[in-house]
């Protein structure tokens, strides 16, 4: 059977490619996808620990069966979109502007709009900074991005959540992500926010690339959630040493 497998972020540099059709045998599982990549390439092994693997765009994990067609994305630690009358989800690829964003949102019954800006800032680690460029798994992204839309109004008592990230290239102080949450009491706005960021960073798919005046790096991502990483067992290769 063929399936079709998806690199991103540093793995797509490590491989060479962001796309290979992969024949194995008909009931092969994941594992032998992450098998066949280490052998071929070797750099992978160390990351195989830090990695989430998706089919079909829904997480997996490593010892699911895969069927002839299937699309398996290797993801390392980490913009179309929906509209509703409870906010909007976005991926976007031009300028946002967080005053047309959050006056579209906040309605007359809201006591609170809280907004977070992520920026594009001039150093890292004592580097400066020259530009960044993000690039995503579109379609998962936005599906994951509209669960935490629905997660934080099902879990934060807060009216409507507005999440639009940017990928391509971005200048220093441009904005890559925006989140707007409406509610009627500030507190609930505060930690809804909080947790759509940090949890985003941590399940989306979307990765960063910096460029340096002395070269260029894939941003190291904050670990997948254990139960993303390996929801079923482990992958099955021991971390690398720090």
């Amino acid at each position: 059977m063929q399936i079709r497998v998806l690199f991103f972020g540093v793995l797509k540099d490590l491989v060479g490619r962001s796309s290979y059709t992969l024949e194995l045998p008909a009931g092969a599982r994941i594992e032998a996808v992450l098998s066949h990549y280490a052998s071929q390439t070797p750099r992978l092994t160390p990351l195989l620990p830090s990695l989430a693997i998706s089919v079909n765009e829904e997480y997996a994990a490593p010892d699911q069966p895969l069927r002839g067609g299937d699309e398996v994305g290797l993801l390392p630690p980490v913009s179309g979109g929906f509209e509703n009358d409870v906010g909007e989800v976005r991926i976007v690829r031009e300028p946002i502007s967080t005053r047309a964003e959050l006056d579209r949102l906040k309605l007359p019954q809201d006591g609170a709009a809280v907004v977070f800006e992520g920026v594009v800032r001039d150093n890292t680690r004592g580097r400066r900074t020259l530009y960044l460029d993000y690039e995503a798994y579109e379609s998962m992204a936005l599906k994951q991005m509209e669960s935490l839309s629905e997660q934080a109004r099902s879990n934060f008592a807060i009216r409507a959540v507005t999440l639009v990230h940017r990928l391509g290239r971005l200048e220093i102080g441009e904005t890559s992500v925006l989140i707007v949450v409406a509610s009627a009491h500030r507190g609930p706005a505060f930690e809804a926010c909080r947790w759509i960021i940090d949890t985003l960073k941590k399940t989306v798919p979307i990765w960063k690339k910096e460029y340096f005046e002395d070269g260029a790096v894939w941003a190291d991502g904050e670990p997948f959630p254990e139960e993303i990483v390996r929801p079923d067992g482990t992958i099955g290769v021991q971390p690398a040493s720090k």
